[in-house]
């Protein structure tokens, strides 16, 4: 097989500093003295702190970067436009992304790519003393995975790739290089190297310092990912550049094609298998299950949320309790009992891009502050459920769309909208709005009650707050922890610090669900969407909520919305199902009218466009590839439109 030219350039640094690893959690790298490559594997310990810093381009890619374009490009939030040119989300966001300008993900996952064939380079002139077969086996199996995993992060955003099996020597002659291998060759070779790594990785990880390390739960995951991917419309027949193929390198069996472009339903079957056996896997010997601990927080002595509409009385407890346990299914980790998360990281993400502005004065006349600038969309306001599980324009029992932005009425809290009354657990548990509470102790043991009005507290205000502040009106509290707590003395606790959830059980079965209802077995697929909407405290589906205003597709669609806002699969799912337009074009974000200073109740509760030139073009169903591997590659071929 030919060679591509991306690896050459491994990062010794990256090597170097695993090299000073002692037995400890993923990731947690520490810089040594001045150890070289040379001494890799001289001992247990370096050997196995390069066998972790192969893991390192995991975080490359995070879904919850609030910065990055995964998420700060969709219809889920949006962010003041002021803060666009902070990192490269804005050129994603408003097309003007180049090959120039680009954030160069390519290049990291292929320099990853050659660290673990370095790493196994190394491994097969390494004794007995340094790591038993057993080991040696387990480790060649975790590169591999972690090989096909880089590969297939890079496929998701650039569509086809050049395809690596081996370490790339830094002399390799260009005329070596691969090009772009055809997208199905890429799916079905990654799907390989992903259940070959399968058969030797335990299903489960019970040891605490090896959590995060591969599984074959993990394997199966991403490989029931990547051909839901690959069956999906983009990649099934209606990627919109036909044309587009390589000049000057070929794919064995494909000939210079890049794309199929005719529909194969046998790419849903295959899908369903692989999904099917990923949900299985993960829920027998992956021990793995769908988080439904509703006291946990009454173990940690905290009261139980206001929602507006449902008095704290016994028969309200059910209600009230799914709102504590949805919060608490992304903010935990399995020490505390959440089995949930099939792969994460340990790092977190940056809280205070989406804490209000103002939490609380402190003892000194300083504040706690956020910067509120997660501003979550009027679409995703409207798309959450009502607590009958159905979508609020389409619940006759709910307020009328017209009615939406009035005020409910709630004694003390007239600024709460009637939109925002009536809502499923999920919408309390996540999503936070004007007169509403954020978090469960948040203020110095008491929820903060959200004034988005108030200029002074928690609206627009650039003379107070500079760039920052909410675009929508709207903010969001999903994934922060309900023990998160602001002190007047100055400092504050934010519980456990859950990790980065990378894939979870509930992603499986609403995979299931999908190929299900693109293979038209419609009860199937309400069964599997079933145990997701259950744990979240919904109503079931039943044949009789199918119909053409909402089909079985609509609701896997929507239900994948919900249950994964915000974790970093809209933007792939929204493109996968070639439907950037629909979602992603101009005028197409809308929120409150909340970038106005101290607005009336009238003023600020009015449906407004987002003020940013958001527009979508077909061109960014790919990345563009940076310009410099086009140059040097005589068998690249540059994404279409770029």
């Amino acid at each position: 097989m030919k060679l591509t030219r991306i690896f050459q350039n491994i990062s010794i640094a990256v090597i170097i500093t695993a090299l000073g690893l002692t037995s400890c959690d993923y990731l947690d790298v520490v810089p040594p003295e001045q150890p070289n490559i040379d001494d890799a594997m001289s001992s247990p310990t370096r050997a196995l702190g390069f066998l972790y810093s192969c893991y390192g381009g995991v975080s490359t890619d995070l879904p919850s970067a609030y910065l990055g374009e995964i998420n700060s490009t969709t219809d889920e939030y949006v962010l003041p436009y002021s803060w666009n040119t902070d990192g490269y989300w804005g050129a994603y966001a408003f097309n003007t992304a180049s090959s120039t300008n680009q954030d160069w993900l390519w290049g990291t996952t292929y320099q990853y790519i050659g660290q673990c064939y370095l790493f196994l380079q190394k491994l097969e002139n390494a004794g007995s003393d340094i790591a038993s077969d057993a080991e040696k086996e387990q480790w060649r199996a975790e590169c591999q995975f972690l090989v096909a995993y880089y590969h297939f992060a890079t496929l998701r955003r650039y569509g086809p790739i050049p395809i690596t099996d081996s370490y790339i020597p830094m002399d390799t002659p260009t005329s070596e290089y691969n090009g772009r291998f055809h997208f199905d060759y890429c799916v079905d070779w990654i799907a390989n190297q992903l259940d070959e790594a399968a058969k030797v990785l335990p299903a489960n990880r019970t040891v605490t310092n090896e959590w995060g390390r591969a599984t074959s739960t993990i394997a199966k995951a991403v490989k029931a990912r990547l051909l839901l991917y690959a069956a999906s419309p983009l990649w099934n027949g209606s990627f919109p550049y036909p044309n587009w193929q390589n000049e000057n390198f070929e794919t064995p069996g494909y000939g210079k094609a890049l794309v199929s472009n005719t529909y194969d339903k046998s790419k849903w079957e295959r899908a369903l298998a692989a999904c099917q056996e990923a949900l299985t896997l993960a829920t027998t010997s992956g021990d793995r299950e769908l988080y439904d601990d509703d006291e946990y927080y009454s173990r940690q002595s905290l009261n139980l949320p206001f929602v507006p509409g449902v008095a704290d009385v016994e028969d309200n407890k059910e209600f009230l309790k799914n709102v504590m346990k949805m919060r608490y299914a992304v903010s935990t980790r399995e020490s505390e009992g959440n089995k949930e998360i099939i792969w994460g990281l340990s790092n977190q993400f940056d809280f205070y891009s989406r804490y209000p502005l103002r939490i609380l004065k402190k003892s000194d006349g300083t504040w706690h502050a956020g910067y509120s600038g997660v501003s979550p969309t009027l679409y995703t306001f409207e798309h959450f459920y009502t607590a009958n599980g159905k979508l609020p324009e389409k619940d006759l029992d709910f307020t009328p769309s017209s009615e939406w932005f009035e005020s409910a009425g709630i004694s003390s809290r007239e600024d709460i909208i009637k939109l925002n009354v009536g809502r499923e657990p999920r919408f309390y548990a996540w999503m936070a709005f004007d007169g509403g509470d954020y978090g469960t102790k948040f203020a110095a043991g008491s929820p903060l009650k959200l004034e988005m009005r108030n200029s002074e507290m928690h609206g627009y205000n650039p003379s107070l707050f500079n760039r920052d502040h909410s675009v929508t009106g709207f903010l969001t509290q999903k994934f922060v922890d309900p023990v998160t707590e602001f002190y007047t003395a100055g400092g504050s606790t934010s519980g456990t610090s859950a990790p980065t959830i990378l894939f979870r059980l509930a992603e499986l079965y609403l995979n299931v669900a999908e190929c299900h209802a693109a293979l038209g077995n419609t009860q199937e697929a309400i069964d599997a969407l079933n145990p997701v909407r259950e744990r979240a405290g919904i109503p079931k589906l039943t044949l009789a909520d199918i119909t053409n205003n909402m089909t079985i597709k609509d609701w896997v669609h929507n239900e994948r919305f919900v249950e994964l806002w915000n974790e970093g699969h809209r933007f792939f799912d929204v493109r996968r199902w070639a439907e950037g337009a629909k979602y992603f074009g101009a005028n197409k974000r809308e929120g409150l009218n909340a970038e106005v200073q101290s607005p009336t109740f009238e003023e600020f509760n009015k449906r407004t466009t987002v003020d940013a030139p958001y527009v979508w073009e077909n061109r960014m169903y790919l990345n563009p590839v940076f310009y410099n591997e086009v140059y040097k590659n005589p068998q690249m071929v540059q994404a279409p439109g770029y």
